[in-house]
């Protein structure tokens, strides 16, 4: 992968986290600076280290997967991308509502799932490691202090334009991989 793919990669998997802080930053008028900044920790290093396990668990799997590895990057993005684009259409939205330890750890597990599987396309595709982690964990940071803040000063804003957003540049790179 570019650089220009893994910063698109990295887009698509923080707008989990934007819409999270998001739907955070509506609901929280105290302590905003100190919520934000715990919560889009938490995110960016979630999102930063869940590629990690995705990639090393492919290094087991790899000598058996790697003749597929092209149609298995095309088929994770595309399912994540689906995913993504359906997610955006579906009425029942959970509300989060909390911020503490428990609650963070468990929004940063929820929202990063999809960055494990992100993590064995890193592996599939030769893109290095480290630095792919770093990038998407810093715009997991960034887009979450944004979605916070930007929740906080908008009270209604529909999220099904990120997501969809967020589906069609995962959809494009599954595209990509098989092209190029």
């Amino acid at each position: 992968m570019s650089l220009i793919d893994i910063i698109l990669l990295a887009i698509a998997l923080g707008i989990d986290c934007l819409i999270v802080s998001f739907s955070q930053g509506l609901i929280f008028t105290k302590y905003r600076t100190k919520n934000s900044l715990r919560l889009a920790f938490t995110m960016g290093l979630f999102q930063g280290l869940m590629p990690c396990i995705g990639f090393i668990g492919t290094d087991y799997i790899h000598s058996i997967v790697a003749p597929y590895s092209r149609w298995l990057v095309f088929a994770i993005f595309i399912l994540l991308g689906i995913k993504f684009i359906s997610e955006a259409f579906q009425e029942d939205k959970e509300e989060i509502c909390c911020i503490g330890f428990r609650c963070l750890i468990s929004l940063g597990i929820a929202t990063s799932i999809d960055a494990l599987v992100a993590g064995a396309s890193l592996n599939l595709t030769h893109t290095p490691l480290v630095f792919s982690a770093l990038i998407i964990g810093i715009f997991s940071f960034i887009m979450s202090i944004c979605g916070f803040w930007f929740g906080n000063f908008v009270k209604t804003f529909p999220s099904k334009y990120l997501e969809i957003s967020g589906g069609l540049i995962l959809i494009f790179l599954a595209v990509k991989a098989v092209i190029f």
